[in-house]
């Protein structure tokens, strides 16, 4: 019969890792982690903008058919709603004008519609960015129509 020291060793020939062997492995996990993960998050960054811009296209869009139907283009009070329901008082509307409700920008908020627009165009449609606030550089920037 066995005694409990001789259950415990080893089988002849096998050798496990040393704590060091361990240390190095997990310092150079850590080192990529650390050289990648920043590349990998700058990406994701660069994504939520290029999708909020092709949103913005595609909004744009489809106020421009509203407006050939109705004639112009609906007021700030109506809103990008005017897009998906009839308003009251609008009887050449021909929508709805997208396939699926108004998205909120790759950040979750709702898209900022204005008419007229206060940059001398017809209209706006303002995302503030990641950071939801006017203004900003990189992500945080505006992005409009």
């Amino acid at each position: 019969m066995k005694t409990v020291s001789e259950k415990q060793r080893p089988a002849p020939g096998a050798r496990g890792f040393t704590l060091l062997e361990l240390l190095v492995v997990i310092a150079i996990i850590g080192l990529l982690a650390a050289y990648v993960g920043p590349r990998y998050f700058a990406q994701i960054g660069k994504s939520e903008t290029t999708a909020a811009k092709a949103q913005i296209d595609a909004l744009s869009k489809a106020l421009d058919t509203y407006r050939l139907d109705t004639g112009r283009f609906p007021t700030t009070e109506q809103g990008l709603n005017a897009l998906m329901v009839a308003p009251g008082s609008i009887a050449k509307w021909n929508g709805p004008y997208l396939g699926k409700a108004v998205p909120p920008d790759p950040w979750g908020r709702a898209y900022v519609y204005q008419s007229p627009g206060t940059t001398g165009r017809e209209y706006d449609i303002l995302s503030y960015g990641k950071d939801g606030a006017p203004g900003g550089t990189g992500e945080d920037a505006d992005l409009s129509n």
